[in-house]
Protein backbone atom coordinates (compact mmCIF):
# COMPACT_ATOMS: atom_id res chain seq x y z
CA UNK A 1 0.00 0.00 0.00
CA UNK A 2 1.18 3.35 -0.86
CA UNK A 3 0.48 6.48 0.74
CA UNK A 4 -1.46 8.53 -1.85
CA UNK A 5 -1.56 12.47 -1.32
CA UNK A 6 -1.85 14.98 1.41
CA UNK A 7 -5.15 17.48 0.63
CA UNK A 8 -4.93 21.08 1.35
CA UNK A 9 -7.64 23.95 1.24
CA UNK A 10 -6.62 27.21 -0.03
CA UNK A 11 -7.17 30.70 -0.92
CA UNK A 12 -4.69 31.36 -2.15
CA UNK A 13 -4.25 28.74 -5.07
CA UNK A 14 -1.38 29.95 -7.39
CA UNK A 15 0.38 31.46 -4.55
CA UNK A 16 0.85 28.38 -2.95
CA UNK A 17 1.49 26.33 -6.32
CA UNK A 18 4.19 28.12 -6.94
CA UNK A 19 5.79 28.24 -3.49
CA UNK A 20 5.80 24.15 -3.70
CA UNK A 21 7.09 24.37 -6.66
CA UNK A 22 9.56 26.95 -6.03
CA UNK A 23 10.89 25.85 -2.72
CA UNK A 24 10.52 22.01 -3.00
CA UNK A 25 10.06 21.15 -6.49
CA UNK A 26 7.00 20.40 -6.91
CA UNK A 27 5.79 19.62 -10.07
CA UNK A 28 1.98 20.62 -10.61
CA UNK A 29 -0.11 18.83 -13.07
CA UNK A 30 -2.24 21.26 -15.26
CA UNK A 31 -5.09 23.06 -12.82
CA UNK A 32 -7.83 21.09 -12.59
CA UNK A 33 -11.73 23.16 -12.88
CA UNK A 34 -15.20 22.27 -11.78
CA UNK A 35 -17.08 25.16 -12.99
CA UNK A 36 -20.51 23.46 -11.40
CA UNK A 37 -18.58 23.78 -7.85
CA UNK A 38 -16.61 26.57 -8.31
CA UNK A 39 -13.48 24.31 -7.38
CA UNK A 40 -10.42 24.23 -8.65
CA UNK A 41 -7.06 22.30 -7.99
CA UNK A 42 -3.44 21.09 -8.28
CA UNK A 43 -1.68 17.80 -7.84
CA UNK A 44 1.78 18.45 -7.07
CA UNK A 45 4.25 15.39 -7.84
CA UNK A 46 7.37 15.37 -5.72
CA UNK A 47 10.48 13.45 -6.65
CA UNK A 48 9.98 10.49 -4.18
CA UNK A 49 6.43 10.15 -5.70
CA UNK A 50 4.55 12.05 -2.78
CA UNK A 51 1.83 14.11 -4.09
CA UNK A 52 0.05 17.01 -2.25
CA UNK A 53 -3.23 18.72 -3.71
CA UNK A 54 -4.20 22.50 -3.32
CA UNK A 55 -7.53 22.78 -3.71
CA UNK A 56 -10.31 25.69 -3.48
CA UNK A 57 -14.04 26.65 -3.39
CA UNK A 58 -15.66 29.60 -2.53
CA UNK A 59 -17.04 29.13 1.13
CA UNK A 60 -14.46 26.49 2.91
CA UNK A 61 -14.17 28.17 6.53
CA UNK A 62 -11.24 29.56 7.45
CA UNK A 63 -8.90 26.95 9.94
CA UNK A 64 -9.36 28.55 13.27
CA UNK A 65 -5.78 26.37 14.57
CA UNK A 66 -2.74 28.59 16.34
CA UNK A 67 -0.32 26.38 14.03
CA UNK A 68 2.72 29.37 15.12
CA UNK A 69 2.41 29.02 18.52
CA UNK A 70 0.30 25.72 19.73
CA UNK A 71 -0.01 22.80 18.65
CA UNK A 72 -3.26 20.63 18.09
CA UNK A 73 -4.89 17.53 17.50
CA UNK A 74 -4.86 16.22 13.89
CA UNK A 75 -2.40 16.27 10.84
CA UNK A 76 0.22 19.25 12.17
CA UNK A 77 3.10 19.75 9.83
CA UNK A 78 4.16 18.55 6.15
CA UNK A 79 7.88 17.42 6.27
CA UNK A 80 10.62 17.24 3.07
CA UNK A 81 13.22 15.40 3.56
CA UNK A 82 16.88 16.47 2.04
CA UNK A 83 20.21 13.99 1.77
CA UNK A 84 22.34 16.25 4.03
CA UNK A 85 22.63 18.45 7.15
CA UNK A 86 23.72 20.95 4.94
CA UNK A 87 20.61 20.97 2.25
CA UNK A 88 18.81 21.38 5.94
CA UNK A 89 21.06 24.69 6.11
CA UNK A 90 20.64 26.15 2.68
CA UNK A 91 17.04 25.43 3.03
CA UNK A 92 16.59 27.21 5.98
CA UNK A 93 18.76 30.12 4.78
CA UNK A 94 16.74 30.13 1.47
CA UNK A 95 13.41 30.70 3.25
CA UNK A 96 14.54 32.96 6.10
CA UNK A 97 16.24 35.15 3.37
CA UNK A 98 13.04 35.33 1.25
CA UNK A 99 10.80 36.47 4.41
CA UNK A 100 9.48 33.22 5.61
CA UNK A 101 9.32 32.38 9.31
CA UNK A 102 11.50 30.06 10.91
CA UNK A 103 9.63 28.44 13.65
CA UNK A 104 12.60 26.53 15.24
CA UNK A 105 16.05 25.16 14.08
CA UNK A 106 18.42 24.02 12.38
CA UNK A 107 18.93 21.49 14.97
CA UNK A 108 19.71 17.93 15.74
CA UNK A 109 16.51 16.19 17.93
CA UNK A 110 16.65 13.38 20.41
CA UNK A 111 15.22 10.64 17.92
CA UNK A 112 18.09 10.97 15.05
CA UNK A 113 16.53 14.14 12.52
CA UNK A 114 18.70 17.55 11.78
CA UNK A 115 15.27 20.03 11.18
CA UNK A 116 14.02 22.99 11.19
CA UNK A 117 10.33 24.23 11.15
CA UNK A 118 8.79 26.70 9.02
CA UNK A 119 5.60 28.08 7.83
CA UNK A 120 4.36 28.15 3.82
CA UNK A 121 2.25 31.14 3.04
CA UNK A 122 -0.69 29.66 4.24
CA UNK A 123 0.75 29.39 7.62
CA UNK A 124 0.95 25.72 7.24
CA UNK A 125 3.54 23.94 9.21
CA UNK A 126 6.28 22.18 7.58
CA UNK A 127 9.51 20.57 8.45
CA UNK A 128 12.99 20.06 6.57
CA UNK A 129 14.88 17.24 7.52
CA UNK A 130 17.34 14.26 7.14
CA UNK A 131 19.13 11.67 9.55
CA UNK A 132 22.51 11.76 11.36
Amino acid sequence: MTFEHVAIWTDNLEQLKDYYSHYFGGKPNQKYVNTDKSFESYFLTFASGARLELMTMPNIPSNKNDTIVRQHNGIIHLAFGVDTILAVDEKAEQLYNDGYQILSGPRKTGDGYYEFETLDPDNNRLEVTTTY
